[in-house]
């Protein structure tokens, strides 16, 4: 039996893993927000040994970064999700604090401007893809047409889109999500989802420190305690939207995001554990051209 288009595209870019990861949200609607955890297990490492582990998973991920470059033929594309104080600045700032900062893109999205409005909801975000041998990091993405604007219909009201809106909408953008996923993962963009998912509780304490430290002033918004009045919409929304979008091509990762070492740790891991199943390689040269740097090598000596 030949396989399907989308066993191809999960078969050529060798991402079968016999022994899942414990934080990857499976694609079979099985995905309960109630059940994943917000901390470490008992048998993580200290914060000490976390360190260490991060430490190195960066310098592989920047050896990894450097071969993705020279082999020309993917890109990493990795989004992180997540509610207000979960951490998503810190984690970018900690796992890709090694790599080559030509190699490396990283793009916050927040509320669209008129001239975004103008277009699909998926336009601004495409325009920003990492190109061949780069990684890309979204800090928010599109995701937030189906979790910040389904907890706020009204929002839709600005988006120009056709009357009436469809009773299916959010089942629309989800297809059309998959859909561009695959096709990306089809044209050689390695593609990691992460939802750092933090507790209710550690993001009081978090947007409380915000007030009382002055370094952190600047980070507080009154926004954020109006939005967290709506916690169990946005949990309904992340379920969802988890469920419908994880795929082999496109997986999400649910992170225990209370304790920042651990989660730093983990999203470091995951990428580069990620990168290491590509058969990636530096170019080699021909006979000719192996030939042409001996003469090349006398003239510089």
């Amino acid at each position: 039996m030949s396989p399907s288009q989308n066993d191809y595209c999960i078969l050529n870019l060798g991402m079968f893993d016999a022994t899942p990861h414990p934080y990857l949200v499976p694609a079979d609607n099985s995905f309960r927000v109630a059940l994943a955890t917000t901390h470490p297990p008992k048998s993580a490492p200290s914060k000490k040994l976390g360190e260490k582990q991060l430490k190195k998973s960066t310098k592989r991920l920047d050896e990894l970064q450097r071969t993705l470059y020279a082999h020309d033929q993917y890109s990493l594309l990795v989004i992180f999700q997540a509610m207000d104080a979960a951490g998503k600045d810190g984690t970018i700032r900690a796992v890709m604090q090694g790599i080559n900062p030509a190699g490396c893109q990283v793009f916050s999205f927040k509320q669209p401007s008129h001239h975004e409005l103008d277009h699909d909801f998926l336009w601004r975000t495409t325009c920003r893809l990492p190109e061949r041998g780069r990684i890309g990091i979204f800090n928010r993405s599109y995701y937030e047409e189906v979790l910040v604007v389904r907890v706020h219909p009204e929002y839709l009201n600005s988006q120009k889109l056709p009357l009436p809106i469809s009773p299916h909408i959010w089942e629309e953008r989800y297809e059309s999500m998959r859909q561009h996923e695959l096709h990306l993962a089809n044209n050689g963009t390695i593609i990691l989802k992460f939802w750092l998912h933090v507790s209710k509780e550690e993001q009081g304490r978090r947007l409380l420190s915000r007030l009382n430290e002055p370094e952190k002033h600047w980070k507080f918004s009154q926004q954020d305690l109006e939005e967290r009045k709506l916690w169990k919409h946005y949990m309904r929304a992340y379920e969802d939207a988890l469920n419908a979008t994880s795929r082999p091509w496109a997986p999400w990762y649910a992170i225990p995001a209370d304790n920042k070492p651990f989660m730093r740790m983990t999203v470091a891991d995951v990428i580069t554990r990620t990168l290491k199943k590509l058969d990636m390689h530096y170019p080699t040269v021909s006979k000719t051209q192996q030939q042409a740097f001996a003469k090349f090598r006398k003239q510089l000596q």
